[in-house]
């Protein structure tokens, strides 16, 4: 009888450790494989987020992987909505997202905009937070937010490395000076895609001078097709190095497959492209994720504009490929960074741009979008293109000499 209590009493412990050992796994952020992808996590806080696509575009993945990050870090839990388009679907999305009880909804593409401000004006308790979007700061609501980063500087170090390559093959022989063109293959000719083949060229200029550049839109976002079209077009007309502001991989396997060098975006591409991909600029959001999470939890405000930055985190370089990359890429890049963190270098600088063989010393731009795209904001101050100052998105929408636009 005793030996059966014994035995009785190992098994009923043994039972409440599994129990508790299933309970805490339970309560882990583990994110499902589903259309609705949610992570558990122990608070009653919850974050939705809206994804033009899915996984396979390097440009939401980045979203998702900062996404993931920052709901396990701040132990709140995540709600994915992926493939939504820049429709109503949006709107329903959002509004599906509130009635699961979300506190915060996040929208991550340009053409969302005014599909989650619908859906903001309809639940004034639940915050809502944009990606690159414009119209936080005119729209004038305390619950939809606009965000960004100053990935313009990002984009400078990365034609730095290009720069650094294009001069190692003139010094090879590979061409000469004069015939240093880089292609780039843009999705839309909207100031977000201007700003940064801007910033990628004049980050290349600064070490290569003789570089110029010919631009494509593809008129997508997304569209892995397009993107390879559009780089073999490039390489065909002379180009020496492609990058892209698009988010297939369409572009880099192009260059791969050519053995033409790419500065990728948004992510390493070195597993497929190991011997052309040198580098890649990308945001980093979730600092940005676990400052609204946060401000939410304290019942704080949250920016109107919120623009992210080097010393925030929020601007990233991946690991330099050093099998494609010049020797001395990596010094060349802290190099200019530190000069960039210290303000010795500004990038967008007017006196390291012309425009009709001018410089420019005043420029208005449309910071306060509207329909025509009417000029209202001077930007030039002390000789800078102030870029991401009067509004988190970015307005550098200037054709500076150099670049030409083929299509």
């Amino acid at each position: 009888m005793k030996l059966t209590k014994k035995i009785l009493a190992v098994l009923l412990s043994v039972l409440f450790v599994v129990g508790c050992f299933a309970g805490c796994s339970s309560s882990g952020n583990e994110v499902e494989n589903t259309e609705d992808t949610a992570n558990t996590a122990s608070t009653d806080m919850k974050v939705g987020f809206i994804f033009l696509h899915d996984e396979n575009s390097t440009y939401d993945l980045n979203f998702i992987n900062a996404a993931e990050e920052a709901c396990e870090k701040m132990g709140v839990e995540a709600v994915f909505k992926k493939n939504i388009d820049e429709s109503d679907a949006c709107k329903e999305a959002a509004l599906d997202l509130v009635d699961q009880g979300c506190d915060i909804v996040f929208a991550d593409s340009f053409g969302h905009e005014d599909f989650l401000i619908e859906a903001a004006k309809a639940n004034p308790d639940v915050q809502f937070l944009h990606a690159t979007g414009t119209k936080a700061h005119t729209e004038n609501l305390d619950n939809f937010h606009n965000a960004f980063a100053a990935i313009y500087e990002g984009r400078y170090l990365a034609g730095v490395a290009a720069g650094m390559k294009l001069n190692a093959l003139i010094e090879a022989g590979k061409f000469t000076a004069d015939e240093a063109k880089m292609g780039y293959v843009g999705a839309h000719p909207y100031a977000e895609v201007k700003s940064g083949y801007t910033s990628f060229y004049l980050g290349a200029k600064s070490v290569c001078p003789s570089v110029t550049m010919e631009v494509t839109f593809t008129g997508s976002w997304y569209d892995e097709a397009l993107e390879k079209e559009a780089a073999n077009k490039l390489i065909k007309d002379g180009c020496k190095l492609i990058s892209q502001h698009a988010d297939s991989m369409g572009a880099p396997t192009a260059c791969e497959a050519a053995g033409i060098p790419n500065v990728s975006y948004n992510g390493s591409t070195v597993d497929a492209c190991p011997n052309t991909f040198i580098v890649s600029s990308k945001i980093n959001w979730a600092p940005y994720f676990e400052y609204a999470i946060q401000c939410v939890k304290d019942g704080t405000p949250i920016d109107t504009d919120w623009t992210g930055t080097i010393a925030t985190g929020s601007v990233e370089l991946t690991d330099v490929n050093t099998q494609a990359a010049a020797d001395g890429t990596q010094e060349a890049i802290d190099a200019a960074k530190a000069d960039l963190e210290s303000g010795k270098v500004k990038v967008f600088d007017t006196a390291n741009f012309t425009v009709g063989g001018k410089k420019l010393d005043s420029y208005k731009a449309d910071v306060d979008s509207d329909a025509e795209f009417t000029p209202d904001t001077e930007v030039i101050k002390d000789g800078v293109f102030e870029e991401s100052t009067f509004r988190s998105a970015p307005y550098f929408d200037i054709d500076i000499d150099g670049i030409t636009i083929i299509d």
